[in-house]
């Protein structure tokens, strides 16, 4: 039995919006990094938690946590189509093992995850199907969102399974850090776009150009220190990853939506993936984490990082 962690920021303006061609170059550098740890480690079964932004989930039925069974791509933002390799044996095992520790998750015979949960393995491998992938959605934007005690409880439970397996485990997050991009909110919106956050209704593909182009406007503007979104908090990030590093992650547990929203963006929540993540490994016993890489990128509305872990 082995586990080890990989975890990675994302953003749909990655690849979208210019930077600096040296910083995109770091950028890069730190996935393929990331790639060469997951390489050598070569899991039996990779456990990937995420979070969606309302192309797989939506309020007609949103649920905290959902593991996936069978799983494919959302196609968004230069996303490939594809399915992911679902282990439906583990996974299915993974979710009594849920139930023996009294999460009765969710689950999802066709799950639909987009770059939330595929951007990194595009930028680390060049593609999401070669290995065998169990997704956990987690809920980090359609409020109320859960908690994160409850969210370190989720992760040092699929912790325990892995450490049952008798398999080599990667346990791997995406999101955040600090993240501000105009994440909608289901209370104050026109009436079409609050019936696509309940419904699901897609986007034909003018409407999906208008909509992406829209938000690498947003990028565009936040580079410049303009526009809506809130200037990114490094500050936050550190003390974040701080935290993360030093394996007390009950410290967490005082985090809560509105404070995190508040100091690390709209979409800050989404650490809530790491946090599982994290607890999945702290679960086996103290770690060594190392930040691969760390920017702020204020034209990608994202405070980058990658780490990895690996049990002492």
């Amino acid at each position: 039995m082995a586990i080890s962690l990989i975890c990675a920021s994302h953003t749909p303006m990655l690849g979208r919006v210019p930077v600096a061609p040296q910083l995109h170059e770091r950028v890069n550098d730190g996935f393929a990094r990331l790639a060469d740890h997951v390489r050598t480690f070569d899991p039996d079964i990779v456990i990937q938690f995420a979070p969606d932004h309302f192309q797989g989930f939506y309020y007609r039925l949103m649920p905290s946590f959902c593991v996936g069974l069978a799983a494919r791509s959302a196609e968004d933002w230069d996303i490939r189509p594809g399915k992911l390799n679902v282990p439906q044996s583990d996974a299915k095992a993974l979710i009594s093992r849920l139930q023996d520790d009294d999460f009765d998750v969710a689950i999802s015979r066709d799950m639909v995850v987009d770059h939330g949960f595929l951007q990194m393995w595009q930028e680390m491998l060049g593609d999401f199907s070669t290995l065998p992938i169990i997704p956990i959605f987690v809920n980090c934007a359609a409020a109320p969102l859960p908690r994160y005690r409850r969210i370190r409880m989720l992760g040092e439970a699929v912790g325990r399974f892995a450490a049952e397996s008798g398999k080599k485990i990667l346990i791997v997050a995406s999101g955040g850090l600090s993240h501000d991009p105009p994440v909608p909110d289901i209370e104050n919106i026109p009436d079409a776009v609050r019936e696509r956050l309940i419904n699901g209704i897609v986007r034909n593909a003018s409407e999906k150009a208008a909509h992406e182009e829209s938000l690498m406007e947003f990028g565009r503007l936040a580079g410049k220190g303009e526009g809506p979104c809130r200037p990114l908090n490094p500050t936050w990030d550190r003390t974040f990853l701080d935290i993360l590093a030093s394996g007390n992650l009950q410290q967490l547990d005082d985090f809560d939506e509105a404070s995190v929203r508040e100091v690390a963006g709209r979409a800050g929540n989404e650490v809530l993936a790491w946090v599982a993540a994290c607890s999945a490994l702290a679960a086996s016993g103290p770690y060594d984490m190392k930040v691969e890489f760390y920017e702020p990128i204020a034209d990608w509305i994202a405070g980058m990082a990658m780490i990895v872990a690996d049990s002492r």
